[in-house]
């Protein structure tokens, strides 16, 4: 008797250390997850900086002054993005002094609503 007592112990046990390691996985995937979501998040503001930026230097270069306005360049040089995603702030400065420029995330919960 003291056999079966022993095997059904030790299947509690696997399905105990089973669970731990599931856990442990699903928390690992997780984890990984978030970090890349994170990262790809700042690689995505940095992208759209850098494309506002070249787009400001191109204007400046073949027209000789600053866009006057952000809708300027999106109508004159293309530029496109997320809206529901970024607020770009755009504070022209004069039409030889480079404009100031701030972009900052929406919140999360206006993604939802798309």
């Amino acid at each position: 008797m003291t056999h079966r007592f022993y095997k059904k112990r030790s299947s509690a046990r696997n399905l105990l250390i089973s669970a731990a390691l599931f856990a442990a996985v699903i928390l690992l995937f997780q984890t990984a997850v978030s970090s890349l979501s994170t990262r790809t998040e700042a690689e995505e503001l940095q992208t759209l900086q850098a494309a506002v930026t070249r787009g400001i230097t191109y204007c400046y270069a073949t027209e000789g002054t600053y866009p006057p306005s952000l809708a300027y360049l999106k109508e004159h040089y293309g530029l496109t993005y997320n809206e529901d995603k970024y607020f770009v702030d755009y504070q022209p400065m004069g039409t030889n002094i480079m404009p100031d420029v701030t972009i900052i995330r929406r919140r999360a919960d206006k993604e939802g609503s798309q």
